[in-house]
């Protein structure tokens, strides 16, 4: 499962960094003496109603939708891992402060708090970014913060607090390297949805600008109005999603299998 997983992301990564290497037609140039033919050995995926390659698109859109997944978990988890382990090991009014952010914050459905935090922020890939990654950020603590409170009560901790080490030290030296595990799963998980959130803010009119390739942007212009008239202007990009998803889930189980010991012995 797991090498099924990184065998489909191996192929979309490969090919978004290598896109601007491919013999592929422009992803932005308008052919309208070209528009919605259906996929021939020309235009492996047809075009749009621009007369825009299809199969062009959708590989330039992967460097956006990868783009945005790896910087959302990313930032997420280092500031939801910062967070939570120390809170998690500090405890007192640092946990209490933190706790109550999270839980305003984790009380607003995913899709609609990027929704308006992209609403203020604009519309741009770094704000997306920015605002999908706040959203993740509190679901990240609460993990971190389960794993700190748990190791905070091993043996070695307490060894290195009687030592004289301070807390910082014990958070950053000794506790947040045992947090880890738990933390990249999480994350790993969350590739997939953040790029089903970008897709979704895109297709709302909320995501990465035009004329930037993005798949839920193709979806947005094809699905409503074209979905009968060029099929394909919906398959691709919605199939493109799909796989993508598919293999960050199946690449995500196995780093949960590998890094559980339970899992692992089995």
């Amino acid at each position: 499962v797991g090498a099924l997983g990184g065998a489909l992301l191996r192929v979309f990564v490969l090919t978004a960094v290598l896109a601007p290497f491919l013999p592929l037609q422009s992803p932005y140039e308008k052919f309208y003496n070209r528009r919605f033919l259906a996929p021939s050995s020309a235009h492996w995926m047809g075009t749009d109603e621009f007369g825009r390659d299809v199969f062009s698109r959708i590989i330039y859109g992967a460097r956006v939708s990868l783009y945005v997944g790896l910087m959302t978990v990313i930032i997420a988890g280092v500031l939801g891992g910062i967070a939570g382990v120390t809170s998690g090991y500090i405890r007192g009014k640092l946990d209490l402060f933190v706790q109550r952010v999270a839980d305003v914050v984790m009380g607003f459905p995913t899709l609609v708090l990027a929704l308006v935090l992209v609403a203020a922020l604009g519309s741009s890939v770094n704000n997306v970014v920015l605002a999908i990654a706040i959203v993740f950020v509190p679901r990240v603590q609460r993990i971190a913060r389960s794993a700190a409170l748990t190791t905070g009560e091993n043996a070695y901790v307490e060894a290195a607090y009687a030592l004289g080490a301070s807390r910082w030290r014990i958070v950053f030296r000794h506790v947040m390297p045992s947090c880890l595990p738990p933390i990249l799963v999480l994350c790993t998980g969350y590739l997939g949805t953040a790029i089903i959130v970008e897709a979704s803010l895109s297709f709302l009119g909320l995501g990465v600008p035009p004329p930037d390739p993005s798949w839920g942007r193709m979806l947005q212009g094809a699905a409503r109005i074209y979905a009968e008239k060029a099929p394909w202007m919906v398959i691709f990009p919605g199939l493109a999603i799909t796989l993508v998803v598919f293999g960050f889930n199946l690449f995500g189980d196995a780093v949960r299998d590998l890094l559980d010991p339970k899992m692992r012995n089995r």
